[in-house]
């Protein structure tokens, strides 16, 4: 089969195609025919040499999300059938025609959406519900503030405090951060944020303070990290929670945890890839459970930036260290 593998660490030019062995399903998985993947920052990272790979051995395939065709049953498999259409979230090896995944693990595909959107739905929808919702506790009528508000995990963090009634501020750069001729304020705007914080213009903390009367938030779900972490808290009402899932700018260099002190406020790191098996099963179906009916229903889609196919790899990472994105960038795997 073909695959996009990591030949070396460094930039896009790295990422070669080249004929790889087809996997084969073990007991209790299925094969999958790949019709799409997506890009998350992780496959950047990977690439980059600053992720290791999960399947050490003869040659590294990055992609964490795929939606595809079952075309083949392990052994105790009996979840599916061949020709069904399914979606998931993976350790790596979705940048390929073929790969496998435990049954319990892969998703049905929302009905009324292409199969290749689907590939667009995984990552960063779990890794939104589970930071705000099943770790950030976060209730109907209560409010977030989420940053990176048009990236994917933004873009899917806006439309699930929307279903579950829950208010919602994001922070994006305005003008200067476009694609395709669309401005990231008004996107979030359209999505339906509450209020959108320009943080080019405008400092978060006072934004957010304003907007809530100065009762402050009760979940921020950060991927920048840096200087933001101390804002984070500032931001925080009594008893609020920080989802860290991701750290752009790297460590804050001026946290001081005395901080969480008084709001009796809490830091909660997390990430989606490095859980086991067991875990990733159980975070798919409860995803499934709760969500996959809203996606039915219209109320959640994926929001797709642009869609490159598997031989322009290297120009969809280019477009995504770009940082011009809206949503998800889509790679088309199947002919």
């Amino acid at each position: 089969m073909r695959a996009v593998v990591i030949t070396s660490h460094g930039d896009p030019s790295v990422l070669k195609i080249v004929e790889v062995e087809q996997p084969r399903p073990r007991r209790g998985e299925i094969l999958v025919k790949v019709q799409a993947t997506s890009l998350n920052r992780a496959d950047l990272m990977q690439r980059m040499g600053l992720y290791p790979d999960p399947f050490p051995g003869a040659h590294e395939i990055p992609g964490l999300e795929f939606s595809g065709t079952v075309v083949e049953l392990g052994d105790g498999a009996n979840k599916w059938k061949v020709g069904d259409t399914v979606m998931g979230i993976v350790s790596g090896g979705a940048y390929a025609e073929y790969l496998t995944i435990p049954a319990a693990q892969a998703m049905r595909t929302p009905r009324g959406i292409p199969l290749a959107d689907a590939a667009a739905i995984p990552e960063v929808f779990i890794t939104a519900w589970d930071a705000l919702v099943l770790q950030g506790g976060l209730q109907p009528g209560q409010t977030a503030l989420v940053h990176a508000g048009a990236s994917g995990v933004g873009t899917a963090a806006i439309q699930i405090c929307r279903a579950i009634g829950a208010r919602v501020i994001v922070t994006c750069s305005g003008a200067r951060g476009t694609a395709n001729g669309v401005d990231k304020v008004r996107a979030c705007r359209d999505l339906g944020a509450d209020l959108v914080i320009d943080y080019t213009k405008d400092d978060f903390a006072k934004s957010v303070a304003e907007f809530t009367n100065r009762r402050g938030v009760e979940v921020v779900l950060d991927v920048i990290g840096g200087d933001y972490t101390v804002r984070n808290v500032a931001c925080l009402a009594l008893k609020g929670r920080i989802i860290q899932v991701g750290t752009m700018s790297g460590p804050s260099a001026n946290f001081n945890v005395a901080s969480l002190m008084p709001k009796r406020a809490s830091i909660i790191g997390t990430v989606l890839r490095p859980r086991s098996k067991d875990e990733k099963i159980a975070v798919s179906q409860a995803f499934a459970e709760a969500l996959l009916p809203r996606f039915d229903a219209g109320v959640l889609k994926p929001v797709i930036d642009r869609r490159f196919t598997l031989d322009h790899i290297v120009q969809a990472h280019e477009h995504m260290e770009a940082n011009a994105n809206i949503g998800k960038i889509v790679v088309t795997v199947a002919s």
